[in-house]
Formats: C-alpha cells, structure tokens, sequence
C-alpha cells in the first residue's frame, strides 16, 4: 500500500497522498484552498483556466495544479519530497495575471446577469481581480447560439473553461458542444447551431463558472438572495432526486440538484429542473361538483356531501386507482379508508401489470440499487429504455461503461442509450432461449463476477407481465446474479408513488379488481387518486371522483373534485425505485382552498362515520413505522444485497410468454405527468423533440 503514496510538503506541511492524486487534490488534502474555473471532480481534465496555479519550489514556472498528476512527480536533489507552496506574493502575482486576462474580454455584466450572486468568477475577482483595467482595446463581441428553450447563452461573456463541452461528450454522451476557432477567435457553439437535445442539458447552466449559459425559463426572474432555499425530493421520475426548491413568495421560482451520491450525483433531467413553471398552471384549487354538465365550484362540505351519497353504492362496485404522483400517507389514508368501507377494488399499477401482488418486495424494487451499476460487470436491461424512464441513472450507466467498461445488453427497443450495446431482440420470447444462447454478451453475464438483470414496467405492464418476470428471474438466479453479498436482480419504476403505494399494500384486496378491471366500465363509482395516465375512456357512466393537484385527464371525466397539494407544497414520504425511503419537503404553500391528501381522507372518514386513527401527519407516520417489519422506519436507505435471501426463491409462474415486441411506458419525455403537462417549457420541449424526430423531405 505505501507504493502507491507519495509523500510531499504543501505550506510545510508534509503530507501522503495516493499517486494518482493530482497536484490540486493533494494540496486540497493539506487543507489549503486552491481557485479554479475548469476543472471539475466528474470531469475530464482540461487545464484551460490556469487558475489553479501553484509553485513547485526549484520548477522554472508556476504549475497548474489540476493537470499535474503527484505521481509524475520527482523529489528534490536531495530526496526529500517536492515542495508546493500555495499562497504568498510568487502565486498570487500569477493567478491575478490569469484573472487579468480571463476579464480582457468578459463584459461588465453583473448587475443583469442571472449568475450574479452564484458565479465563480464573480467570487474569485474579488480576491485575486484588479481595482482597474489596463486594456484599452475594445472588448471582443461573440454572437449569441440557440441552444433551445432551456439554456440561455450570452456567449461574450464565456472564458472558454470548456466543462460544457467535457459534460456534453463524457457524461451526457451527446456530443452537440464544442469550440471552434482559436486564439482570440476561440468560441463555444452548438454543432451546426442547432439546440441542445440531450435530456441532460439543463446541468451545463450549473456547471458554467460565469454568465455564458443561464437558465432560459428563470431568465430576470428573481436573485438568489430573494428566494427561499428548500431542499426536497424529485418526483418526475421514480430515482428520487435530491433537489433544492427555491421559491419567492407563493411560487417555485427554479428546481436545482442536491448533492446524492447515491442517487443523481449531482446532475439532475431537465423534466425535474425545468418543470417548476407547470406547478403555477393548470391548477384545482377548490372542490368542484360536476351539475348539468359542467363543473362548478363548491365548498368542501358540498363536495364531501356529494362524494357520500356517491361512495353509497355497494363496494364491489367501488374501485380505486392511484396516480404516478401519490405519496405514501395519501395513499395508505385511503387505503384504511376504503378497507374500512368493505372496498377490494384498489390498485396502484398500470393497467396489465400483475407485480407487487405477493407482498414479496424484492421483487419490485431495484435491489441492486442505482449506485451498483457501477459495481456490475454486466448488465441486462429487459423491456426498459433508462435514458427516458431514468435519464440520470443511464448517465451512470455510460460511466461504468465509459471507465468500468460495463457490459450492456438490451431486450426491446433499440434505442440511442448513449453507449454500446448488445441488441439481444426486441420480445420476451428471447428469454426462453437465453440459458442456451452462445452470444458473447450472454457469456459475459455468466461468467460476470457481479451480473446485473433489469427489469422495466414496459416488460411488467401487459398480459405475460407475470410470465416475464419469472423468467427473467429464473436466468437471473442461473447465471449467479443473486449471491449472499449481491442482488442483482431488480425493477425499475418510472412513478414516484408505485414503490411507497406498493410498500403500503395499495393492490386489490380478496377477490378485487385491478386497475383495467377498475377502468373498465363495470363499477359505478370510481376514485382516481391523481391517476392521470391510465386508459379513462371506459369511465362514461360510473361517478367519477378526482383527487389531484391539476386539471388534466383525470379532472376533465370528473364528476366530483377535491384539490389536493403538489409535491413542493407538503412534507411527504415517497419511495424511490431501489426501496429508499425519503421525504419532500414544503418550499410554499398548498394553492388556494387545496389540502394534503391524508388529510382529505381523515376528514372524509369522519363524513362517512369510519373516523381514520390518526389526526396529524406526523400520527400518521408514526402508525406506518409501527408496523411489523415496516420499511418506513428508516430514511434514506436502500436494502441492496441484504434482499438477496428473499430473492433466492423461484417466482411461480404458470404462464407462458408471448412473441409480442416490448414497448416503451413513456411516449413523450416531457409529458409524462400532470404537473409536465402544464408546463409552458415542457410542451416547447417537446414540440422541439417532435420537431427533431420527423424526417426532413427530399427537395
């Protein structure tokens, strides 16, 4: 082990670094504060700023700290280790040398630049910038670059750092950034000046040092200084997404990442950045009756009175479906309702889905966890498209196969996943022949010390759902992917609330009906708990009663309405697709007359004489975490290999798969909700996308 440190004295201090440290890490390491504009730890190297500069005692210059690898380094003369210093008059003199020129050209901006307040250069002007400038020429002018309806670029003011253009190739894996020219002609642009098309592009705004590359949709809307800070939960998708929500007043004014390791890193989809303009449109903020055939506002006595007489009708003739959306304490409030009630008739999955029904939750969650793709040395995906139904986790999938060089296999559609892989066919039968295949990939999974078998909703939610997983389960077992210290077989989810609504047990009861039984005509009253998704068309003559936060399919066949809060608007318990347990919190207030959805069954239960036990959110929770082997008594932990055991047993299954080509859960990227579906920048988006896709006529 002491072969691979070096040893070396930054500001006297003598410290043991690993060898494959960079000269900046080290000094960092010694606790010495080293300036930077293009680096960036989950970047490639580029050494462009020259910010980072240090003295090497005895070197003939200052050495730029980010590109020097500690290792490549040699002792003194006299064998004792280099010598760094990182402050005093030598480093200072070069670094504001750097600054003097990095500001030649950058225009005097700051008081209308939307990074005013968040920029690095900004920051680091202060300490190392001069009181005046000794250029007298004019400053040089770059024209600005359509780079869509998320990024807006002022390109005068970029410093050539290049991190978009290393984010763009080596993690986004679209490769529509670059520089062209050189010298004073150097600049930025987007291939052939077309916009951006990666549904990562919204990171670059917060990876950019200066004002260059903004948020569009934010673009003078507020400072930093005027908005309150929340940190929450994403959940337009089913990762869980650590994010902050900055808010001013009564309206989310931007969504940005949290640092997650585990989860998103620290990037976030640009549906969870930019969606925060659907939250103010489009939303139900008071009760609505359904007379004459129109909908009118009505007070929550009306609307609880109406929603009695219709919930009178006998139980097998009740059925509850709930949205991509739900949180946990709605959904397990109206699930104790409805049991209450005598009603069997719930369900949480889409229509054709069989999963969750055995209460066994290894076998809907993702046990191997989306960090373990950077574990794994191969991966099967079956029936699932990451880049749409998880686009932060397929950025860590092209990193394990960028430097881990992860092994990747699909079943499905063949789709642009931003990495290599091997296209193994397009339906379930292929399972049936995979224990005896000889294609290389299928070798590599077997003989892959930590194989990893994925399985989607696209390959769950149809009629062989039950027979898929089997399957994919029993390959899964034989080619070792379930072992004492790994699972490596697992679902992913596309909604927020499946997991949360699974974990509470929301599936029909004895002898109920599932979600295309509920849906298809044959009940007379129907609850959607903002289930939006689903096929509604078979809903003409049941009463329909709409629990939601937006007036979308949902509330357009509701006959009755009660508003509920969105997810920046409450504190609630979510879980993500690997089993992980966490919580949003409120950034502003529930709109208009608009409630919790716990709290709207609490009080309907009182309405229906079938009072809940609990009064408060926190009683609620506190019933969820009593629970025997409840897994809400933790937050922010994935189960990982410790379901190995409970994955060891074969899944029975009678059924035999069809021929049928899996297909995707997710049409548009952009408008997979609700909440997207109101957003102005998400139908932009989406119109760009639909734009994109259609071939161009021959002239």
């Amino acid at each position: 082990m002491a072969d691979d440190l070096f040893k070396l004295n930054v500001d006297g201090q003598d410290i043991e670094v690993p060898k494959s440290y960079t000269l900046m890490q080290a000094c960092e390491e010694a606790g010495a504060e080293i300036p930077r504009f293009c680096y960036h730890e989950r970047l490639s190297v580029a050494g462009n700023c020259r910010m980072c500069l240090v003295q090497w005692v005895g070197a003939p210059k200052p050495i730029a700290s980010c590109a020097q690898t500690v290792g490549e380094m040699r002792m003194n003369p006299d064998g004792t280790p280099p010598n760094i210093i990182t402050r005093g008059d030598y480093v200072e003199k070069a670094r504001k040398g750097v600054m003097e020129f990095l500001l030649i050209n950058h225009p005097l901006d700051c008081p209308i630049c939307d990074q005013g307040g968040e920029c690095d250069l900004q920051d680091q002007a202060v300490a190392y910038g001069r009181a005046g400038s000794r250029y007298e020429l004019n400053k040089r002018a770059v024209e600005d670059k359509n780079m869509g309806p998320l990024v807006k670029t002022i390109m005068t003011r970029c410093i050539q750092c290049t991190r978009c253009v290393r984010f763009a190739a080596e993690v986004a894996g679209v490769e529509e950034i670059g520089m062209i020219s050189r010298g004073e002609n150097a600049e930025i642009t987007t291939y052939l000046e077309e916009s951006l098309t990666s549904e990562l592009s919204g990171n670059v705004i917060d990876l950019c040092p200066v004002g260059a590359l903004t948020s569009k949709p934010y673009a003078f809307n507020a400072r930093p200084w005027e908005l309150r800070k929340t940190e929450s939960i994403d959940v337009m998708d089913a990762m869980g997404a650590g994010i902050r929500v900055d808010a001013k007043g009564d309206a989310v004014m931007r969504i940005l990442p949290v640092l997650n390791e585990e989860v998103n890193e620290e990037w976030l989809s640009d549906k969870s950045r930019f969606i925060w303009d659907g939250l103010q449109r489009q939303r139900l903020d008071k009760p609505y009756i359904r007379e004459g055939g129109k909908l009118r506002a009505a007070t929550w006595g009306e609307a609880f009175e109406a929603t009695k007489a219709a919930l009178a009708k006998p139980a097998e003739k009740i059925g509850v479906v709930a949205g991509d959306l739900i949180e946990v304490e709605q959904a397990k409030a109206a699930l104790d309702l409805f049991r209450a009630l005598g009603v069997q008739n719930t369900d949480c999955r889409p229509g054709g889905a069989s999963y969750g029904a055995d209460g066994v939750r290894e076998r809907y969650i993702l046990n191997p966890t989306l960090m373990g793709a950077e574990e794994a040395d191969a991966l099967l995906l079956i029936g699932v498209n990451p880049r749409v139904e998880a686009a932060v986790w397929n950025a860590r999938i092209r990193k394990a196969w960028l430097w881990n060089d992860l092994t990747v296999g699909v079943i499905g559609e063949a789709s642009d996943l931003t990495y290599d892989y091997t296209h193994l066919g397009e339906g379930p039968d292929v399972l049936n022949s995979l224990s005896s295949s000889d294609e290389a990939f299928v070798e590599a999974l077997r003989n892959a010390e930590r194989p990893m078998i994925v399985i989607g909703e696209g390959a769950l939610s149809r009629g062989d759902g039950a027979a898929v997983l089997a399957k994919a389960h029993d390959f899964a077992l034989e080619v070792g992917a379930v072992t004492e210290d790994w699972a490596g077989f697992g679902v992913l989810h596309s909604a927020a609330g499946r997991v949360g609504a699974l974990d509470v047990g929301f599936v029909p009861g004895e002898g109920g009906a599932d979600t295309a039984g509920i849906l298809g005509g044959d009940m007379e009253t129907v609850v959607l708990l903002g289930a939006d998704e689903a096929d509604l068309s078979g809903l003409e003559a049941s009463t329909v009663i709409y629990i939601g936060h937006h007036g979308d399919a949902g509330a357009a066949k509701a006959d009755i309405i009660l508003p509920c809060a969105a997810y920046t608007e409450m504190v609630a318990t979510y879980v993500n697709t690997e089993g992980r347990v966490q919580m949003t919190r409120r950034a502003v207030q529930p709109k208009g007359e608009a409630r919790e959805g716990w709290a709207i069954f609490r009080a309907l239960s009182d309405v229906l004489g079938k009072a809940l036990p609990y009064d408060t959110a926190e009683a609620l929770r506190d019933v969820l975490r009593g629970e025997e082997g409840s897994v809400f008594s933790g937050l922010g932990y994935a189960p990982g290999a410790s379901g190995a055991e409970a994955l060891k047993a074969a899944i029975e299954q009678d059924g035999e798969v069809s021929s049928a080509p899996f297909g995707s859960t997710i049409d548009d990227f952009y408008l997979t909700n609700p909440v997207a579906r109101a957003s102005k920048t998400m139908a932009e988006c989406s119109r760009q996308q639909r734009a994109l896709e259609t071939p161009i006529a021959a002239e």
